[in-house]
């Protein structure tokens, strides 16, 4: 009986040791593919040589990827490239022009597309290849003449360059320059109009006049620096007796090179040199009778000229002064103003300042490039009636980015 115990449980023994066989041949194994840890600042010092393992899990493509690291970026979106007619070319021979459009009672006019204005060099109608007329903020140099021709109108001038600046938008910046025989800047470009009334208010009358060198100064060291639009508005009465560097030629051509607005504000300051109470420049009053200037000057010990009165004093000098203010306007698209009465002067201002905020731009690529220092002569017509452009009429080859 023994003997048919111990052979069950051996029979048994086997059974199940084949059993477990079976099993250990069917069932699937789980295998972990050995990944390296990536290092951070966080583990440098805990990873070692040794490769760690984590789960691989199978997706629909077949690639395997670990559960423990984020899926990679998506590839980057491949941008197209812009089409040439999106892109504003900035290249040396753009010629920019600021344009002002008026109705025949000198009102600015709104709403006219590129596709109304044409531009001609030299007679040749010119692609216009960039166009802009959204109103933008701008800056003024506001140029005083304090030379002894203007010492009865200081007042009337400092009253008229205050009440230009309050014609102006918030983001309007403006500029205070005097300039007799020296050239003062008594404010930076701002927009503070404290700032500025206590600038003009500090301008007081000296000696000389150099107002060609004035120009000179505030085109070649002041407007270049200055991007966006920009202009001068000049208070004188047009004649210069002192400058040195500079002349009535020079100057017009300078104007001609730099794409901004001259704006001269003409005082008449002859009535001092033809016989009348007032000298503005120092001298004893003239009565108009040579031999009584001479005794009065005697007796009174002052300096009485006879004949022309010295440089700058003359009605030929007025008369030239007046026409080259004309021309600075001419030649850089703005408009001369007669200082007459305030009235005027305040009509002037308002116009002023809408025309700078409100121009429109145009810029071509030249048919015909030129040589260096050529000038070249420009018209800008509109295709609709009644109305009056005004812009630069020439430039310079070669010269401010052209």
């Amino acid at each position: 009986m023994k003997k048919v115990a111990l052979i069950f449980t051996i029979l048994s023994l086997l059974s199940l040791s084949a059993f477990a066989q079976t099993t250990r041949r069917t069932r699937p194994r789980i295998v972990k593919t050995p990944t390296p840890v990536p290092v951070t600042a966080e583990n440098d010092d805990a990873v070692d040589n040794t490769q760690r393992t984590a789960p691989v899990l199978i997706n629909e493509t077949g690639t395997q990827r670990r559960t423990d690291v984020p899926p990679p970026p998506p590839l980057p979106v491949r941008q197209e490239p812009v089409e040439d007619d999106e892109i504003i070319k900035i290249e040396t021979n753009l010629v920019t022009l600021p344009v002002t459009v008026l109705d025949r009672n000198g009102r600015f006019i709104s709403g006219v597309n590129q596709r109304e204005f044409q531009v001609f060099e030299n007679g040749v109608e010119q692609k216009i290849e960039y166009f802009a007329s959204v109103e933008k903020p701008f800056t003024v140099v506001l140029l005083l003449d304090v030379s002894p021709s203007t010492r009865y109108k200081i007042d009337e001038i400092q009253q008229a360059a205050i009440a230009f600046i309050n014609q102006l938008r918030p983001d309007d910046q403006v500029m205070v320059v005097s300039f007799d025989e020296n050239y003062n800047i008594l404010a930076r470009p701002t927009n503070d109009r404290f700032r500025l009334t206590q600038a003009i208010q500090r301008a007081q009358f000296g000696s000389g006049t150099s107002l060609y060198d004035a120009v000179n100064t505030t085109i070649n060291r002041e407007l270049r620096q200055v991007s966006g639009r920009k202009a001068v508005v000049l208070f004188t009465d047009g004649v210069d007796t002192t400058s040195r560097r500079s002349n009535y030629d020079s100057t017009l051509r300078m104007v001609e090179e730099v794409d901004a607005l001259m704006y001269p504000i003409r005082y008449d300051t002859y009535g001092g040199f033809a016989g009348g109470n007032q000298n503005p420049r120092g001298r004893q009053p003239r009565t108009g009778n040579i031999l009584v200037d001479i005794l009065g000057g005697i007796i009174t010990g002052g300096n009485i000229q006879v004949g022309s009165g010295g440089p700058g004093t003359s009605s030929e000098d007025y008369a030239k002064g007046k026409q080259y203010l004309g021309e600075l306007a001419s030649y850089s698209g703005g408009r001369m103003f007669e200082a007459d009465s305030i009235y005027n002067l305040d009509a002037a201002f308002r116009s002023i300042a809408e025309e700078l905020r409100r121009q429109y731009s145009l810029g071509y690529y030249p048919e015909t490039t030129g040589e260096k220092g050529d000038r070249k002569q420009i018209r800008v017509r509109v295709k609709r009636p009644n109305l009056v452009v005004r812009t630069k009429r020439s430039y310079i080859v070669g010269n401010n980015g052209k």
